[in-house]
């Protein structure tokens, strides 16, 4: 992981949209800070696409999609999207724009696989000493959560069993910073990048992959990673950095909120320059 201050200014003059995680990258010991926040609003004005994209709930993500400066947000680690739309739905009573939701899988694999992620979440609980559900578990609509790290604490031995167990019914698995996330379904969050772009912009990822920066945390954003020949880690993603098989290209001295603030000074001055 190279320092920030090496990304060359020509790469960075070049970009045009930010996708970023949500948890331990935007915020701070469980919030938005203001740096975070203000990033976000002078990238937006600056004219860049800001998308976060979070393996936490759709519900849990709605009054951040209607309140943040950005285009969209990604929840469930791909599997739905909200944004506000511009088309067809009437302003709320004061004058916010209405969201509108999207989902990668259809109403009935929802239900069906919901059903099946509540048995293998319950699983968890009973077989992996001290799981939990996350307290965000009542907003998932696509996946599952067991905590390790936000208001629960499991080893990593513990973690690893939760993940083998998700993965021995079928599902997707990986570990947040805070989260162990289960889900049926070939989403994940570079299927749901590629998604959004399409949906949104009307345009393919892969074809302008390089006008694009993702900034993360943790292992579960490996694959975003080793996608993204512009991507950042912030600082407190050396905590994660022995299990990362792919790792950011760029690292920031500050921590969360700070680190991503940092990553947008960068952007916004190359765009001065």
């Amino acid at each position: 992981m190279l320092s920030l201050s090496t990304w060359p200014l020509a790469e960075r003059q070049r970009i045009t949209g930010v996708f970023t995680d949500i948890d331990d990258t935007l915020t701070t010991d469980g919030a938005i800070t203001a740096d975070a926040l203000q990033a976000l609003a002078d990238l937006k004005a600056a004219g860049l696409q800001v998308i976060p994209i979070t393996g936490r709930p759709v519900g849990w993500s709605e009054p951040f999609a209607l309140a943040w400066p950005v285009d969209a947000i990604v929840a469930e680690n791909g599997a739905v999207a909200l944004f506000e739309d511009q088309i067809g739905l009437q302003p709320l009573s004061d004058g916010r724009q209405q969201l509108s939701k999207r989902y990668q899988q259809d109403e009935g694999a929802r239900r069906s696989n919901y059903t099946r992620m509540q048995q293998v979440a319950q699983r968890v609980v009973r077989e992996v000493p001290g799981a939990r559900l996350s307290q965000d578990s009542a907003g998932r609509e696509t996946d599952i959560a067991i905590d390790h790290s936000e208001f629960a604490h499991l080893s990593p031995a513990h973690i690893a069993q939760a993940v083998n167990i998700m993965q021995s019914e079928g599902m997707n698995a990986t570990v947040s910073s805070i989260h162990i996330n289960g889900w049926f379904g070939a989403h994940n969050k570079l299927e749901g990048a590629r998604w959004i772009v399409r949906e949104l912009l009307a345009r393919e990822l892969d074809t302008e992959i390089a006008r694009w920066v993702y900034v993360g945390d943790s292992t579960n954003d490996q694959l975003m990673f080793e996608a993204f020949p512009h991507s950042v880690g912030v600082a407190n993603i050396r905590r994660f950095e022995a299990e990362l098989s792919h790792k950011p290209r760029y690292v920031t001295r500050g921590e969360r909120g700070a680190g991503f603030a940092e990553v947008a000074a960068a952007l916004l001055e190359a765009l001065k320059t």
